[in-house]
């Protein structure tokens, strides 16, 4: 009998805890949601004030804004061009 109860608590116990996770879990993944459903229903307006923030400052500085812009240009070329391949040296070994 003591081992009946024992195995009883045990199972009960066990379903408690998961029963404890699982709501964890639950609400984790709720408050994920939200915070996903919140940051794509703002990303527009902080997309639209980086944008404007950007053409006010073109506007105000047209030079640096063509010098920053010829900047990013040429790192760009220099990292996507590179050298043409040569085949490997050939080994001739004489005997």
């Amino acid at each position: 009998m003591d081992k009946d109860r024992i195995a009883e608590s045990a199972k009960d116990f066990a379903g408690k805890v998961e029963s404890t996770v699982g709501h964890m879990a639950r609400d984790a993944t709720d408050a994920a949601v939200s915070y996903a459903k919140d940051a794509y229903e703002s990303s527009g307006n902080t997309v639209r004030s980086g944008q404007q923030a950007v053409a006010k400052t073109v506007q105000e500085n047209p030079l640096g804004a063509l010098l920053v812009a010829a900047g990013i240009g040429f790192a760009l070329a220099l990292l996507l061009t590179r050298p043409p391949r040569r085949p490997p040296p050939r080994w001739r070994y004489y005997g």
